[in-house]
């Protein structure tokens, strides 16, 4: 069960190798969160982040999870509700793709999409109905600015991320009053391994930001988290203007 400050003892990441995810895990074991379960493909750098979440005190599990194998998610994420309560689920799996080479390879495009979006609805959708079951938590979905509105630039990774946030806060609707919480947090440019090599945007930030605004967020039982928040009115802003004065801008 979460503290009273909303916080929780459970914690299941999707995507167990991802840095804000990771990142989160650290900032709430510091606080309260004693179990852990990382969900990802098995590898070495699954392993690594299990072991360093034991070094902070943990009880850390790792689950066999492939965002592109629907059909499994059911029974892998059911072994974890199995084993108890889950007090948050983060949902952190993606893959940005690489703009120019996807729009060439009409396969790429469509794993983009489908690791994205149908292996996040699978998985989101699977995860919901267990946290209704048992009554209560948090389902934290990590969408993006770029799903806001479609940038030439990174438009199949942005409208993959759409369909995400639209999920999710239609998800959120239909959980309302049911005792469970959806959360979606949208940052901006975030410093981690995927943007390696990229030219940084405006209003960077950390995995390590983007992780204290979780827990902001789960404190205050948010549904829209926005990191940094000034990109709350600079979104709100580009998506008003007019489609031909928007695609001549430099983004």
């Amino acid at each position: 069960m979460k503290d009273a400050f909303g916080l929780p003892q459970s914690l299941l990441v999707l995507g167990g190798t991802s840095e804000i995810a990771l990142a989160t895990a650290r900032r709430l074991i510091a606080r309260r969160t004693r179990v852990v379960w990382l969900a990802g493909r098995p590898s070495p750098a699954l392993d690594e982040a299990a072991g360093q979440l034991r070094g902070l005190g943990a009880e850390v599990r790792t689950v066999a999870f492939d965002a592109l194998d629907p059909a499994a998610h059911e029974d892998a994420l059911g072994k974890v509700f199995a084993e108890g309560d889950i007090d948050l689920v983060l949902l952190a799996f993606g893959t940005l793709g690489d703009q120019a080479h996807d729009e060439r390879d009409p396969r790429a495009a469509v794993r983009v999409a489908q690791t994205n979006y149908t292996g996040a609805v699978s998985a989101g959708l699977v995860c919901a109905g267990a946290l209704q079951a048992q009554g209560h938590g948090s389902l934290v979905v990590l969408s993006s600015v770029a799903g806001e509105r479609a940038r030439r630039a990174n438009f199949i990774y942005g409208s993959s991320k759409a369909g995400l946030d639209a999920f999710a806060q239609g998800l959120g609707d239909a959980l309302y009053g049911t005792g469970v919480h959806v959360m979606v947090v949208r940052p901006g440019f975030v410093r981690t391994r995927m943007t390696d090599g990229l030219p940084e945007a405006p209003l960077a930030t950390t995995p390590e930001a983007v992780a204290a605004a979780v827990e902001l967020g789960l404190r205050r039982r948010t549904e829209t988290v926005w990191v940094p928040g000034a990109l709350r009115v600079v979104m709100s802003a580009l998506r008003h203007l007019p489609r031909g004065v928007f695609r001549r801008l430099p983004l």
